[in-house]
């Protein structure tokens, strides 16, 4: 047998189509086409409207995820399934509906809600992927990174950039669940991820509870830089974002608005981005990281964006359209924006349901990929 009769079927398969700006099908074009396939050779004028849309064209769908079912589905986990080699967190992915079941929410991010028990603790490892935790509710567990024990509390935000060793301890009573962020998708298609087990167990030492952890003492005082330290850092050497700051901050933006200056993104929508204290930059190299605060009974301006994101709501209710897809949303509730879909949020907020009395939202990011290859671009749509 020859080596061509033993080839295999083509991966490729190309069609002649009755099309306008397509050759008009015949005997001897078929025969061409037949002769790409067999050299694994696709022709630009076929595939150019799915190569070359006019606009992005996102994979991914919007979509909403609820706090309350995510949280008892996780408890139930946390009865079932144990945390330790093997599995490693009891991490649990959004799928995206639109991704063929893979764990991710969109094309380049990964969210997930992490859960642990009381007395546990998650084990140490270390990868190449970018992450942070952002908790919505509960206390009393701390993450160890590089052997520095920092607390996570409600709001607090915590960034870890890749190839640090973390591990996780819950000190408290009680279950804690809080939200994983990572760029893991972006790492797996473009096929640079690393991964390496650590210790099995963390010391004594590192089940300490300080109320505040060595970054946080060294690189937690605004306007301040140790000189020690001048090397600008990839990612944030901060490894908490207190909610204190956090709050304090929007809430100065609002009512510098009242008071008739500038400071809100738009009237009655403050907003802050968490950033890195060595260059000013995102704290995480592929992944941005905002607080929005929006004014009950504000709208948003649609805006549409290069580049896919994921919010979750921290307090307050309000309704979220995103494209063609729209949500009443409250506390926990995490919702995907998808590239180039217009995004606009109304907040329905009161001091009923929201220590603010505004709607308040977390959100991640992929625009530092986007930016740096030059490719964001944003639109209002208003």
């Amino acid at each position: 047998m020859s080596s061509d009769s033993a080839r295999p079927v083509s991966p490729v398969q190309i069609t002649a189509s009755d099309a306008p700006d397509q050759p008009t099908p015949s005997p001897e074009l078929d025969v061409l086409y037949r002769g790409f396939e067999k050299e694994l050779l696709v022709p630009l004028w076929t595939e150019i409207g799915d190569l070359m849309p006019p606009h992005p064209q996102s994979k991914a769908t919007a979509h909403l995820w609820r706090w309350d079912t995510l949280l008892d589905l996780a408890d139930r986990a946390g009865h079932l399934v144990p945390v330790g080699r093997g599995g490693e967190r009891r991490a649990i992915a959004l799928a995206n509906p639109s991704l063929d079941g893979k764990p991710y929410a969109t094309p380049t991010l990964w969210a997930a809600i992490q859960y642990l028990m009381p007395g546990e603790d998650a084990p140490e490892h270390r990868h190449t992927q970018n992450a942070f935790r952002f908790v919505v509710e509960g206390e009393g567990v701390w993450t160890v990174v590089g052997e520095d024990p920092i607390p996570m509390t409600r709001g607090d935000f915590l960034p870890q950039a890749g190839w640090n060793w973390h591990a996780h301890h819950n000190g408290a009573s009680e279950p804690m669940a809080w939200i994983d962020g990572l760029d893991i998708p972006f790492q797996y298609v473009t096929e640079s991820q690393f991964f390496e087990f650590g210790r099995d167990a963390i010391s004594e030492a590192e089940h300490a509870t300080p109320e505040r952890s060595r970054s946080e003492r060294l690189w937690g005082h605004p306007g301040l830089r140790p000189v020690s330290m001048l090397d600008e850092s990839q990612g944030s050497p901060l490894l908490r974002y207190p909610w204190a700051d956090t709050d304090a901050a929007l809430t100065d933006q609002l009512e510098l608005e009242a008071d008739g200056f500038p400071g809100t993104l738009e009237p009655g929508h403050a907003a802050i981005r968490f950033t890195n204290p060595t260059n000013a930059k995102d704290v995480l190299p592929t992944i941005r990281t905002e607080f929005h605060r929006i004014v009950s009974g504000t709208e948003t301006a649609p805006v549409r964006e290069v580049g896919s994101s994921v919010y979750q709501v921290f307090d307050g209710t309000g309704r979220v359209t995103v494209g063609e897809h729209s949500w009443t949303v409250q506390r926990g509730d995490l919702f995907v924006v998808p590239s180039w879909q217009p995004l606009s949020i109304r907040s329905e907020s009161s001091t009923s349901d929201s220590d603010s009395g505004a709607l308040d939202l977390f959100r991640f990011s992929d625009t530092p990929i986007f930016e740096k290859l030059n490719l964001y671009r944003m639109e209002t749509t208003r």
